[in-house]
């Protein structure tokens, strides 16, 4: 498939590698410019491009940017056609993206993002730690492989959203509708535990959603104290037992 990445951050950066690695032809930009987008990001066949460029004759777009920043993306995702689909990687932070008064009503955050591009999107991608992402991968069939929720409206997006979380190394799980994707929000059981296909379920089932905040803004000053420069992402292994010990 022809793919647009609009970030090269945390979670970009790895499924730049990891898609291009599994034969698609990927291109990525962010909000820098192509020149400022590190080598070894493109190290599998992706090709660096300006913003602008990014939704050109793609088949899929994938948003791993903060989630404050999605408003602003609207008008070149404006630019796609209609049969094209748009994957969010995003997450509300309050602290990193503003206080937003939606969703903090109780809005789910995929479909706040759903509204501001004025179109379908997927969720995927989104309730894995960046570094188990980079480095947890595993063939289809292996023994303890992860799995990461899916959740889409139309089911052309959802088809293409599970497959290419499989071409990432990973389980894909439906996880249903968007109105139903906060059970893999910050807080829920399943964000971040790198729980395997048979744990899956359960997780999403028992989540809480007026416990999802608390649990995340908890998770938040921990690793803020421990990190201390509110960028680091913690490492998978301290990050997964934090998550577990919060969210399950």
């Amino acid at each position: 498939m022809k793919i647009g990445i609009m970030g090269a951050g945390h979670i970009g950066k790895t499924l730049v590698r990891r898609l291009s690695a599994a034969g698609h032809d990927v291109k990525v930009a962010n909000s820098r410019g192509p020149d400022t987008i590190a080598a070894d990001v493109l190290d599998s066949g992706g090709r660096a491009v300006s913003a602008a460029e990014v939704v050109v004759d793609v088949d899929v777009v994938i948003l791993s940017v903060p989630l404050a920043r999605i408003p602003g993306l609207a008008p070149l995702i404006a630019r796609l056609p209609a049969s094209a689909v748009v994957i969010d990687t995003s997450n509300y932070y309050p602290h990193r993206d503003g206080r937003i008064d939606a969703i903090e009503a109780g809005q789910v955050e995929s479909l706040w993002v759903a509204e501001r591009l004025g179109r379908p999107i997927v969720k995927a991608w989104n309730s894995i730690g960046s570094d188990s992402f980079a480095r947890k991968e595993k063939p289809q069939g292996a023994v303890g492989r992860i799995a990461l929720s899916v959740a889409a409206d139309r089911e052309t997006d959802r088809t293409v959203g599970l497959a290419l979380v499989e071409d990432t190394g990973f389980d894909a799980f439906d996880a249903g509708t968007l109105a139903e994707s906060w059970r893999q929000q910050p807080g829920a059981p399943c964000y971040c535990t790198d729980l395997a296909r048979e744990e899956l379920p359960a997780a999403l089932a028992t989540a809480d959603a007026a416990r999802l905040p608390r649990r995340r803004d908890l998770a938040v000053a921990v690793i803020q104290e421990r990190v201390g420069d509110g960028k680091t992402n913690p490492d998978a292994e301290f990050g997964v037992r934090l998550s577990r010990a919060l969210y399950m």
